[in-house]
């Protein structure tokens, strides 16, 4: 208990160490402010080995009962997917809150900047550790006002337009969610999340919306909740805040990769028992996931800015994992949302000193153009295109060989083989533009890419699985409760093997100076998507529109009320 309580208690005493202190050791404060940080790192550690081998954790504040006027629980429950989030969060966030005291350094808000740096984290871990519904949302509204404050300099017209936005368009969502915590208390009669994973599982209940028809309760509470997570992980459509706060520092969008843009993922995991009763709801995580993975894929290769690519990188990446918990692959999406987080974290981190030496060189980066790259050798291409069509059928029979989880009966095999595939062919794909190496080396290369990628996902698949839910049968049920109508599921597998070879052909036609002959319209169509997708579907200009239409509306209400028009 007291291990779990210091992790946040240091958070929020590092924020306390940079406000509080003498006129002239601001600087040493922020510097000293990191030690605590690392201190609850270490703590998240310890909290990951002793829930993992201790089981989860529950504490409580005061008895619910001798309480009568004060209906919220509070108190926190750790357990291990809890602890892999708070040892992500501290962990990014050491390596943030160290780079930030340099970057930042002479920003004459650097000490507000900072403190709202450890607070934000501190919320973070209060919120993946919360023991109830009520709790998580709470904290879960406090990430929103911080993220207004965290967009820092709000004397930049853009910078204040876009923290206005943000906070405007995660009111909606969370709205939503406050409105599925409501309906949840009122169907099941609690927010503690094993008491109501167990009454939703007992005691399933219809609502009649209107005659004729009907929706189960799990799926109107699920629903209801998803619009939230839809919001906090900038699922299309909406998506348009994150793309607003690119203003901010560059550390900022860093901290939001620790868990913040992860929480929609964190939370249908948190309530995945909850999830997996209702096929609906994952269907339509499905469908909104892979929507977003692909228009925030399309709008990132049309932009011309390098915070503005990342960022829509990350709302695709977004996508995928909601995607993947649509597909009841919900230890998947806990594994994809890690990867990235450390991975676009640095990244975000690094991109400040390339926007930085791009502004110090007016010719950067430089361009020479005396040495012609030779094209792509035959061996390199086929290696390729051979290890890309095989990885299936190889994926396929080491799934049914040797894992031992129960995903055979049901979709999941496939599953795990379409991002094994992908990913593989991704990397493979990018591995082709080495051209000034021989081609020999590029080809080992792919195959050493192939196996890394095949056993990481498969260490994904059976260990951490396997870790964050034991119960194999748990698992089995939510792949069940995930399947797609075979028409569609087979549908989905063969274009993504079409577009996956046609990619492969392209690749190869262009490097070699060939054209394929395509109809006209085809190329037409390509052309005219690109200003679109630039202009990031205009939707910012859509939603412009509709709130300008919402307010005529109100004032000609407001002005027959009160009389003022004929």
């Amino acid at each position: 208990m007291t291990l779990i309580l210091l992790v946040p208690l240091l958070l929020l005493a590092a924020a306390c160490l940079v406000v509080c202190g003498p006129a002239g050791s601001e600087h040493a404060r922020a510097k000293a402010a990191a030690y605590p940080i690392g201190a609850a790192f270490l703590g998240s550690v310890a909290t990951l080995y002793l829930v993992t081998t201790a089981g989860p954790v529950s504490i409580r504040f005061y008895d619910l009962s001798s309480i009568a006027s004060f209906a919220i629980p509070i108190g926190f429950y750790v357990d291990r997917l809890s602890a892999v989030m708070m040892t992500l969060i501290t962990g990014v966030s050491v390596i943030i809150y160290t780079y930030s005291t340099v970057y930042m350094s002479q920003d004459r808000h650097a000490r507000r900047y900072l403190a709202m740096i450890c607070l934000t984290d501190f919320v973070l871990i209060c919120m993946v550790s919360s023991a109830n519904l009520m709790m998580l949302f709470l904290f879960w509204q406090v990430l929103s006002y911080l993220l207004y404050v965290l967009a820092h300099n709000h004397a930049h017209a853009g910078t204040l337009a876009g923290a206005f936005k943000t906070f405007t368009l995660l009111r909606v969502a969370d709205t939503a969610f406050l409105a599925g915590i409501a309906l949840a208390h009122q169907l099941y009669g609690t927010l503690e999340f094993q008491e109501l994973f167990a009454r939703a599982a007992d005691t399933p209940v219809m609502l009649s919306l209107w005659p004729g028809l009907e929706m189960r309760g799990a799926t109107a509470v699920t629903l209801l909740l998803f619009v939230g997570a839809m919001g906090k992980s900038a699922q299309f459509p909406i998506h348009l805040w994150l793309p607003g706060s690119l203003f901010a520092p560059t550390p900022v969008h860093a901290l939001l990769h620790a868990g913040i843009i992860n929480a929609g993922g964190f939370l249908i995991n948190r309530l995945a028992p909850l999830f997996g009763l209702s096929s609906t709801t994952l269907h339509v995580a499905f469908l909104i996931g892979t929507l977003t993975a692909v228009l925030g894929a399309s709008m990132m290769l049309a932009q011309n800015d390098i915070k503005k690519t990342l960022g829509f990188s990350t709302i695709g990446q977004m996508g995928y994992m909601i995607m993947e918990c649509g597909l009841g692959a919900f230890s998947l999406a806990v594994f994809h949302l890690i990867a990235h987080g450390l991975f676009k974290a640095t990244v975000f981190l690094n991109c400040g000193n390339v926007i930085h030496k791009a502004r110090l060189e007016p010719h950067f980066p430089h361009v020479d153009h005396q040495d012609e790259e030779p094209g792509l050798s035959r061996l390199t291409w086929f290696t390729g295109f051979v290890t890309t069509l095989f990885i299936p059928l190889l994926i396929l029979l080491v799934t049914h060989g040797i894992l031992r989880i129960p995903l055979l009966a049901s979709q999941g095999a496939v599953i795990f083989l379409f991002f094994i595939w992908i990913t593989s062919s991704q990397a493979i794909l990018t591995l082709t533009r080495l051209r000034q190496v021989a081609s020999w080396k590029v080809s080992a290369a792919m195959l050493l890419t192939l196996l890394f990628i095949v056993f990481v996902y498969l260490f994904a698949v059976e260990s951490f699985t396997e870790f964050l839910y034991p119960n194999p049968e748990e698992v089995a049920a939510y792949f069940r409760a995930a399947d797609l109508p075979d028409w569609l599921f087979d549908l989905i597998i063969v274009t993504a093997t079409i577009l996956t070879v046609a990619s492969w052909a392209y690749l190869y036609m262009s490097a070699h100076g060939m054209t394929l002959r395509m109809p006209a319209w085809v190329e037409n169509t390509r052309v005219r998507l690109y200003l679109p997708f630039m202009n990031r579907l205009y939707a910012d200009e859509c939603y412009a529109l509709v709130g300008q239409t919402i307010m005529r509306l109100v004032h000609q209400v407001d002005k027959r009320e009160r009389g003022w028009s004929r």
